[in-house]
């Protein structure tokens, strides 16, 4: 085959990304928005106020779970299908202490920090017994559900995205001592949205951190630093106790501490995002 001089084969592949690009951009128009599973953004009050007062009509065993949650089928017109519901009283389950009420203060705190990570979660009683109802989020895929042993890796344009929430996540669960951050309590929606579930084995009177941080949201420990006990108090105090609070206190400081070393090894603009 006869090779065409070096400007004709330019010019050719020129005419030819004239012709494709526009078309290719018009398919990527013409795709719909991938669904978010975060339906609670804005509607959260909605959302709280219909899972506490809603009729359950189904109930069905969850097969994934430690804590044997139960999947709730709530009555239909409302903005939510279903809940999952922990009926988990305060007490040590499996040499673990775990409570239903730590899921609910878990939610208030990414209330209070704007995080919008952890579905809306409320106290109801369900055929006698009380517990945490939490939204079900859906559709979701967790982080084993993708294979592998860490993070599944996101299409192109959502990687910063993505990477960012990691780094949020992160941050959170040190911040409410969350000691069971697995595979399988990390969700990701269509639009790759990061949602955290089951913290009923957080927010007690450890001190522990549990991941490793290389990287921090500013903005995220700008809100981090700016929460007091009295606030704490406020929002979280009917769930868990002052012992609890103030050891939250004490490991944002030593999230504090651990950011000094990062900035001090690396450089603020290489720690923070913003």
């Amino acid at each position: 085959m006869r090779k065409l001089p070096r400007a004709v084969t330019s010019l050719v592949l020129a005419s030819v990304a004239l012709v494709v690009v526009p078309s290719a951009i018009a398919r990527q128009a013409e795709q719909p928005e991938p669904q978010s599973a975060k339906i609670w953004v804005g509607r959260a009050a909605e959302i709280e106020d219909y899972m506490r007062t809603a009729k359950v009509i189904k109930i069905a065993k969850v097969p994934v779970g430690v804590t044997n949650p139960r999947r709730a089928y709530l009555e239909p017109g409302g903005p939510v299908e279903s809940i999952a519901f922990k009926p988990i009283a305060p007490g040590i389950y499996g040499g673990f202490w775990e409570s239903y009420k730590a899921e609910i203060a878990a939610y208030e705190i990414d209330k209070l920090l704007g995080l919008e990570m952890v579905p809306p979660k409320v106290e109801k009683r369900v055929e006698g017994e009380l517990g945490a109802a939490v939204m079900w989020a859906t559709p979701t895929k967790s982080f084993k559900e993708f294979g592998g042993t860490g993070a599944p890796k996101p299409p192109a344009q959502y990687f910063a995205k993505f990477n960012r929430a990691l780094i949020r996540a992160k941050m959170f669960d040190n911040l409410v001592g969350n000691i069971d951050p697995n595979l399988g309590n990390w969700l990701v929606d269509p639009a790759w949205n990061l949602i955290l579930i089951d913290h009923s084995r957080a927010l007690t009177d450890g001190k522990k951190l549990y991941h490793a941080m290389a990287h921090i949201d500013a903005g995220l420990w700008e809100k981090m630093q700016a929460l007091t006990e009295e606030q704490l108090k406020a929002a979280v105090g009917k769930w868990i106790g002052g012992r609890e609070i103030r050891a939250l206190l004490e490991r944002r400081k030593k999230m504090a501490d651990e950011i000094d070393k990062l900035v001090k090894l690396h450089g603020a603009d290489a720690v923070f995002v913003k």
